[in-house]
């Protein structure tokens, strides 16, 4: 399958990708700055979820377009991240027009990381908002990191570190589309207590690993793995294309990139996850109908999955004791 060249959403033209790190917090924020309002919609199919103007995205609701979107650790703290973003974008004189106004449509997904070691004591006002803005403004074309980075730096799974990963693609037409997903499921993206992803099957060269699949998947591989009550869980993210697709297609597109969420990590859309998968197009290259359509709902599949295995496969650990193992500190 053609990938674009760099395998990262920023392949698609019409966007920029930004990230905010704080160790010392043990979280962060990622955001997507579209470069012109984009058409979105998406869809929760987590049981504990936690979002700001999600319902806008739903395709009977009026607004079509978005300015940003934004994925951030800190749970329900963490809202305040799109506050920032906001802030940005109203200083640059974006926004959907509401008579002589204009307001940033910038929906958000967060993620729980609030016990995962980090200095969560942030006294008055959590720093997502600052945090939201520094994002936005560091937001480039081009290459940017994965792993311990943006609204993956707090993430886990079941049993290694999360992160942040990402994918591209191009369709059989030409079309870009990519994911970009914050990996902190309360699942396990890999087979049982080995080195392979569940995501395999649909790895491109050696991004996550090259390692396959393992000869025998055995009953205790497919096991429930959560010890205890872990609260910390939530998968976020976006799918993007470049091909010009409406608003109901996108929330088609967004239900396929959740197949590749439940193709990535096992057990996926658990009552305490809050998976989350927007979708948005950047419109920059036309539609050739239905077919277009199937194959990039197929793509944001494969996509999505790539894109999990890559976060935990470029995570590091974070720096502190008793901290969650990264993949590589035990499979190199």
């Amino acid at each position: 399958m053609p990938q674009g060249p760099l395998n990262l959403l920023t392949d698609i033209d019409g966007l920029t990708v930004g990230h905010a790190t704080d160790f010392a917090l043990g979280s962060g924020v990622t955001v997507i700055v579209f470069d012109e309002p984009a058409t979105a919609s998406g869809t929760v199919l987590g049981g504990a979820p936690g979002g700001r103007d999600v319902t806008l995205l739903d395709p009977s609701m009026t607004v079509q377009q978005v300015d940003a979107f934004v994925l951030s650790g800190g749970s329900a703290f963490g809202l305040d991240a799109a506050g920032g973003v906001q802030s940005g974008l109203r200083a640059a004189g974006r926004g959907f027009a509401v008579g002589s106004v204009r307001v940033p449509i910038v929906p958000q997904a967060i993620l729980m990381d609030l016990l995962n070691g980090g200095n969560k004591n942030w006294g008055l006002h959590a720093p997502y908002r600052d945090l939201g803005y520094q994002a936005f403004k560091s937001a480039a074309k081009g290459a940017f990191p994965l792993g311990t980075v943006g609204a993956g730096t707090g993430a886990t799974t079941a049993n290694f570190k999360g992160g942040l990963g990402s994918a591209s693609a191009i369709s059989s037409s030409g079309h870009t589309i990519g994911a970009l997903v914050a990996v902190n499921a309360m699942g396990s993206v890999t087979v049982g207590d080995g080195p392979h992803f569940w995501a395999a099957p649909f790895e491109e060269g050696e991004e996550f690993g090259g390692l396959g699949q393992p000869a025998h998947v055995t009953v205790e591989d497919r096991a429930l793995r959560i010890k205890g009550l872990r609260l910390t869980a939530t998968t976020i993210g976006a799918v993007v294309t470049d091909c010009a697709v409406s608003k109901p297609e996108l929330h088609r597109l967004s239900l396929s990139a959740h197949d590749g969420l439940a193709r990535a990590v096992l057990p996926a859309h658990l009552p305490l996850d809050g998976d989350t998968m927007f979708s948005a197009s950047t419109g920059k290259r036309q539609s050739n109908g239905a077919a277009d359509l199937m194959e990039l709902c197929h793509l944001a599949t494969l996509v999505t999955a790539r894109a999990i295995a890559r976060g935990v496969y470029e995570a590091v650990a974070l720096p502190y004791a008793d901290a969650l193992p990264a993949w590589r500190d035990r499979w190199g």
